[in-house]
């Protein structure tokens, strides 16, 4: 996969994306959603672990305000933006952001859309777009409270609040804080413990929590799959036998 917007590393397991518009703080751009379709419509065909960072200081800085200031209630109204962000959320495998400086804006909801998010120490996550006489349109509405609390939530989007790493994982946002700049590794690393995991299991847990409301059929129905399976088995036979030594 070749653009002009992201690095992209791939292998069996995992792919590695990076927001890649340094000279702009990796502002997201409609370029960028565009190539960020393209890297989702090939994890749908082909699930791995999705891994975002951003290149230079930061993840990115939000949106590209010359291409907001442009847009009108057309474009508004097509969610450009969030139409991305849930199409990620949706991806079957498990999704991490790897969050190193600046996430605000859009680049913040990419985040929140993301299953997991890892923080290097330098990383602040914020939505001012009241700032800019419009609304965090792109999720944030929705996916920040379910991640945070509601009141943590008006906090970041009425009151302008920007939560640091050690806020950010006070309050849940984060899986980890690590040292600046490792974030990445961090994430990787990450990715490399769950794809020692059973990829059926994982995708049918990511469907059970993401499910709205109750749901305990949804639950047993995918555990009644994973319990025919040869994985269950062969992963329990080996629990069992290394339990015997």
């Amino acid at each position: 996969m070749n653009f002009d917007t992201l690095r992209v590393q791939e292998d069996d397991t995992r792919v590695l994306v990076q927001l890649h518009r340094p000279q702009s703080r990796n502002a997201i751009n409609a370029a960028m959603i565009e190539e960020l379709h393209s890297v989702c419509a090939e994890l749908e065909r082909y699930p791995r672990f999705l891994v975002i960072s951003g290149a230079g200081a930061d993840f990115a800085a939000g949106a590209d305000i010359f291409e907001l200031r442009g847009r009108g209630r057309e474009e508004a109204l097509a969610g450009i933006n969030r139409s991305l962000f849930d199409r990620i959320a949706r991806l079957s495998l498990p999704t991490i952001a790897a969050v190193e400086g600046n996430a605000l804006g859009g680049g913040a909801e990419l985040t929140y859309a993301c299953d997991l998010r890892v923080a290097g120490a330098s990383a602040r996550f914020g939505n001012p777009e009241p700032g800019l006489g419009i609304i965090a349109a792109a999720g944030a509405s929705y996916r920040l409270a379910d991640l945070v609390g509601k009141s943590v939530a008006k906090q970041v989007l009425l009151g302008g609040r920007i939560l640091d790493a050690d806020a950010a994982y006070r309050h849940g946002l984060v899986a980890e804080v690590v040292a600046e700049g490792a974030a990445l590794s961090a994430a990787v690393a990450l990715v490399d413990r769950m794809a020692k995991l059973s990829q059926l299991a994982l995708r049918l847990s990511k469907c059970a929590v993401d499910a709205e409301g109750p749901h305990p059929a949804l639950d047993d129905l995918a555990q009644a799959v994973l319990f025919e399976g040869e994985d269950k088995r062969d992963r329990m036979t080996r629990f069992l036998e290394k339990r015997k030594v």
